[in-house]
């Protein structure tokens, strides 16, 4: 299958991303051609050359009347795309959801690249409304909505409606260290809406100081990418090389593999332990206690059957799973938390699914997906908590929220 796998080992950024994707794009010119018409006010792409640590890339340029956005020095902003920058941009700096799409919404694109690119402005408005503890309609972008950062996500979104990837995958995600100055003042790295956006992703600090991960990069990565991990088996056919416009130690860029790979049969040689025991003399209340302990403790799975013990007591059969490197320290905390003096360990072949995280946008805000994928089979499981969040928050039946989620999900392929 066409597999997309971005590596973000020194984080994501807009502009970094959208570059990466176009050094994958057999028509080029078509591409930049297109953005430049899309009637973003003043807004002009130009595609330049651009190396970083000597390995050879491109610099996706945005300039907005004739500008391209400066740059103040590292103590003032990240420098990866055009985020914070936004607040000494002009008059289009104080944008609100509202006007970000109506913006999306009359350019000439395909309807499903302008969905795209709304959900991924939801998700930054969620994210900086519950970042900053003010409604979502009240949120002005300060850091996102200038018009080089909307051009950023519609050229993302349009390059991965041209390239059509079965599967999008993306490494662990680099966030940097330190603090960024932004139109809130200063603020600890990462971000407080790129923290939230990034809520279920794998991410890992470091040495390198400054913001690597933006809130556009973190909103395009938890819209798309189905699942965060290493690389997989993948024979690779053209890789896309997106430079950022600051100098590290070490390059900084996006890399973008594009490939084909066998879809993930999931392991099937796993091992897992069932500890199993017979209990008939413990209360409704206690054995529900013992079994959320355990899994507070680390069981993978406690569940209780009910069953008839000796002498005819009704009772349960409570079988708790966990790794095998695991099976003593168990065991040890089942004798501690139950009245069982006994328990049975039984080692098992297991099949799984390879899991993973992702998120779909509703119109009334961001629900995370929990993904798996294996065997010829594709799971997408929306996150209960988030679901009925918005239910209560907005006044609605779950069902309805669960409906929007599912019709979205159907609506891009991911059901």
């Amino acid at each position: 299958m066409k597999t997309l796998f971005l590596e973000c080992s020194m984080g994501a950024a807009g502009d970094m991303l959208m570059a990466a994707l176009y050094e994958l794009l057999e028509d080029k010119p078509a591409f930049l051609d297109t953005m430049n018409r899309l009637g973003l006010p003043g807004v002009r792409l130009e595609a330049r050359g651009a190396s970083t640590c000597g390995l050879a890339g491109t610099h996706m340029a945005v300039t907005v009347d004739g500008h391209e956005e400066e740059e103040h020095g590292s103590d003032h902003h990240s420098g990866q795309d055009h985020d914070h920058r936004a607040e000494h941009a002009h008059h289009h700096h104080h944008a609100t959801p509202g006007h970000i799409a109506g913006l999306i919404d009359a350019l000439s694109l395909p309807e499903e690249v302008k969905a795209h690119a709304r959900g991924i402005y939801d998700a930054i408005a969620q994210a900086e409304a519950k970042a900053h503890g003010c409604p979502v309609g009240e949120v002005h972008y300060h850091e996102v909505g200038a018009l080089d950062a909307v051009a950023d996500v519609v050229g993302t979104c349009y390059a991965l409606y041209l390239l059509r990837p079965d599967r999008i995958l993306a490494s662990p995600v680099h966030v940097g260290s330190g603090t960024v100055r932004c139109a809130h003042g200063v603020m600890p790295v990462p971000a407080p809406a790129t923290a939230h956006l990034l809520t279920g992703v794998p991410i890992y600090g470091g040495e390198v100081r400054g913001e690597l991960c933006t809130p556009t990069g973190a909103a395009v990565l938890t819209h798309f990418v189905q699942r965060f991990g290493a690389m997989p088996s993948m024979a690779v056919q053209a890789v896309g090389v997106g430079v950022g416009s600051r100098s590290f130690d070490r390059p900084n860029c996006v890399r973008a593999f594009w490939g084909e790979s066998e879809e993930a049969a999931g392991p099937s040689d796993g091992e897992i332990v069932e500890l199993v025991c017979n209990l008939d003399d413990m209360t409704p209340e206690s054995l529900a206690f013992a079994c959320a302990r355990l899994l507070e403790l680390g069981a993978l799975d406690v569940y209780t059957v009910p069953g008839t013990m000796k002498k005819g007591r009704p009772g349960w059969v409570l079988t708790a799973l966990c790794p095998p490197a695991r099976e003593e320290e168990l065991a040890r905390h089942i004798l501690a938390e139950t009245t069982t003096n006994g328990l049975r360990a039984r080692r098992c072949g297991k099949y799984f699914l390879t899991p993973g995280a992702g998120q779909v946008q509703t119109q009334w805000g961001p629900v995370r997906l929990k993904l798996a994928r294996g065997h010829g089979v594709s799971h997408s499981k929306p996150e209960f908590e988030d679901a009925a969040a918005l239910a209560r928050e907005k006044g609605l039946p779950y069902s309805q929220v669960m409906a929007e989620v599912y019709g979205k999900l159907q609506a891009e392929g991911r059901e």
